[in-house]
């Protein structure tokens, strides 16, 4: 019987967990909505930041800026994008393998990198693993993500790239597709002449007329930065669409599990039950024959 009991209390067990992991699948199935609604409708404004770019470029191709040239590499800067909390599946796990892959690959020395943590688990890892820090507290990543809640990250690394304390700004994070794919991306943010969205010929449009004021060289000082935060920006919402859909997916399997799980124990627990009632019988008729 006492078999029975922890069998019993097993399936009780299971099923309430699944029923956390059911109710968790619902709600990042509905917040992924949310998600994927904003960054789909944030992606005009980079792309229009983008034709911008390209027109100032295609007006005077030999502008220059600190932003666009290329340095000698002394000291980088990642950026890893991660969430604030775990149960998301390989989601945190993808990018740090990917940040410490990119590394090996490139031979970079510890000493000579810093981090920008962006989200909680990105902190917690940048800490333990014994990483420079460009800020001492984490940023975290709520669902209703915005500029302010990391502007005063983004005037650090930008000031420092410009002062010549970083040479290089590159971003870890995943990329939403779908809801069944994210793809972890390594993906230079400064200098912006390594960066494939930059791109001089994409957005060329012969009929439109730019008037730059007060002159082409002082919008292109304003612009960069500009559009650099707002690509950051646009990074973390994907990561935030990514995050909510390999919960979801993660919740889903979890969920799935747990009923294997309870068919199997309950197949057990009718095994048990039924021997318990053979052995019982079994004592009933002896004690007969004996009586009789």
């Amino acid at each position: 019987m006492a078999n029975m009991r922890d069998i019993k209390n097993r399936i009780e067990g299971t099923q309430k967990t699944s029923q956390i992991t059911k109710a968790m699948h619902m709600v990042s199935a509905s917040k992924l909505k949310k998600a994927e609604k904003a960054i789909k409708a944030y992606r005009p404004l980079t792309e229009k930041l983008e034709a911008i770019l390209s027109r100032i470029f295609n007006e005077d191709p030999d502008l220059s800026h600190p932003m666009l040239e290329p340095r000698d590499i002394s000291h980088s800067t990642f950026i890893l994008i991660t969430s604030d909390r775990g149960l998301a599946g390989p989601y945190n796990a993808n990018v740090f393998k990917a940040f410490e892959a990119y590394l090996n690959e490139h031979s970079y020395d510890p000493d000579r990198i810093s981090v920008a943590a962006i989200g909680n688990k990105a902190f917690s890892f940048a800490k333990q693993k014994g990483y420079r820090l460009v800020s001492d507290t984490p940023i975290q990543v709520r669902d209703d993500f915005q500029f302010i809640d990391f502007q005063k990250l983004t005037d650090t690394f930008i000031k420092q790239y410009l002062d010549g304390s970083t040479d290089e700004i590159i971003t870890v994070y995943n990329r939403f597709i779908n809801t069944l794919s994210q793809e972890v991306t390594v993906k230079p943010l400064v200098p912006l002449e390594f960066n494939p969205d930059v791109d001089t010929q994409k957005h060329e449009s012969p009929n439109l007329i730019y008037d730059f004021e007060p002159d082409i060289a002082t919008t292109l000082s304003v612009l960069l930065p500009n559009y650099v935060v707002h690509t950051l920006y646009g990074m973390v919402l994907e990561g935030k669409a990514s995050e909510h859909a390999s919960r979801m997916t993660a919740m889903k399997n979890a969920t799935d599990n747990a009923k294997e799980v309870i068919d199997t124990l309950t197949l057990s627990y009718n095994k048990a039950r039924q021997d318990a009632i053979t052995i019982e019988l079994t004592d009933i008729i002896g004690g007969a024959n004996a009586v009789n």
